[in-house]
């Protein structure tokens, strides 16, 4: 109600209530008239409530005849309700569009709630996962989609890292999975077909694996040849010695390249196998110090182990991820500096560390030192014989044991590589 509308009402009230009053007072009864007067205008506003009341029910009908100032109001509420219509039309068209798009694109989404009931999915995921729309709005997601590895991912509720997943009866198809919260705790799952990709990366490991063992057997035969003839250097011409000991020994770095390039892809391919075997880490850390103390007799190698739990994975691949890690601190460190390996737990998460005493590495590098073949110095890294796959290969046992590398270091004083690993179990 306007100011104007607002004084009118005042108005017509007090107009009201002095004629009635005057009109008693006439008849010798000015109370009376007055308390009429004021009787008479509650009726009419009750009249006018009522009035309101019954066109809110039906709001599109024409307003019913009202005089100032209820006029104003039956006009402000038309208004008011017509600039609303004119929002819920907007955003219908505006949610309408978005369901749209969603549903044209070629990745499957589904809306769940927190208990994990579909509420809405688009085309794409009715053909990825054998969704029925509407028909399945109700029931439980992982009632439909009932891949282990799927149902295992959507239960944790872990949702910081995508998921791949197989799909299918007669052909296999590789979903990845993404999953984001919003509004009043639903959720929003992204599936996207990856199984190009999937088939692509498998091809590259399969290359990788059958390259590498085609060519251990010819650098088999070079290596035997090569020791047959060193066995008996005095029948060799002088100049002909060194560069055959020079060919034997980038031939066996060749032959230690490929063993490390088998063992990546023996770890890649078993990357999605689940790993429950027991490990006890206090005797893999034993048995790497007694083969340590064999291969490398004069380096100083501390181990601490301050907690005795155990963690699920595979002792072959933990062992060669930790071996790898304390063989690069020898490399990278002085020959006299001492190497600490520190197995701790706190709050049910195992931590290993890994530390030098060496030149440490720049800022800029760490990003990229779990690259195969990345070096940080070429020269210091040929001097040392390595193949540039050992933290590679870290950093998948890592992923494959759930597992999360990290590695810290300052230039000029010494680096710190870590295992962190967040299921424990233990030891009985």
């Amino acid at each position: 109600m306007s100011r104007v509308g607002f004084v009118w009402a005042l108005l017509s009230v007090c107009l009201l209530i002095a004629a009635t009053s005057v009109f008693g007072w006439a008849l010798g009864h000015a109370l009376p008239g007055a308390i009429i007067g004021f009787v008479l205008v509650l009726v009419y506003w009750s009249y006018q409530l009522w009035s309101l009341d019954r066109w809110f029910n039906d709001i599109k009908s024409p307003s019913p005849a009202v005089f100032r100032p209820w006029q104003e109001c039956f006009m402000a509420m038309h208004k008011r309700q017509q600039r609303t219509e004119q929002e819920v039309k907007e955003l219908q068209e505006r949610l309408n569009d978005l369901v749209v798009s969603i549903d044209s694109i070629r990745d499957g989404a589904v809306v769940v709630d927190k208990q994990g009931i579909v509420k809405w999915c688009n085309t794409a995921a009715c053909d990825q996962l054998g969704l029925r729309y509407p028909q399945d709005i109700g029931q439980m997601l992982v009632n439909i989609v009932r891949e282990p590895a799927f149902v295992s991912y959507f239960s944790e509720r872990d949702y910081e890292d995508s998921l791949q997943f197989m799909v299918g009866d007669r052909e296999r198809v590789v979903l990845e999975v993404s999953v984001t919260p919003f509004a009043e705790k639903n959720l929003l799952l992204f599936f996207r077909d990856v199984s190009k990709i999937a088939r692509l990366e498998q091809m590259r490991r399969d290359f990788v694996g059958n390259v590498s063992h085609e060519l251990r057997t010819p650098l088999t035969v070079i290596v035997g040849y090569l020791d047959t003839l060193l066995a008996d250097t005095a029948s060799l011409p002088a100049p002909y010695v060194r560069p055959i000991e020079q060919m034997l020994q980038q031939t066996e770095r060749m032959e230690n390249l490929l063993t490390d390039l088998l063992w990546l892809s023996r770890i890649e391919s078993d990357e999605r196998r689940e790993k429950i075997e027991p490990v006890n880490m206090n005797s893999l850390l034993s048995e790497l110090r007694e083969a340590l103390q064999v291969s490398h007799p004069g380096r100083c190698l501390e181990i601490e182990i301050v907690c005795c739990e155990q963690v699920e994975g595979d002792y072959r691949e933990l062992y060669s991820a930790v071996s790898n890690l304390v063989l690069n601190a020898f490399k990278y460190s002085e020959p006299e500096d001492c190497v600490s390996v520190r197995w701790h737990c706190d709050e049910g998460i195992a931590r290993l560390d890994v530390v030098d005493q060496g030149l440490g590495i720049e800022q800029r590098h760490i990003a990229r030192l779990t690259e195969r073949f990345y070096r940080v110095d070429d020269s210091r890294s040929s001097a040392t014989g390595g193949t540039g796959l050992g933290l590679a290969i870290v950093k998948h046992v890592a992923l494959s044991h759930n597992a999360k590398m990290e590695i810290s270091s300052e230039y000029g004083k010494g680096s710190c590589f870590s295992l962190i690993f967040p299921r424990i179990i233990a030891d009985k």
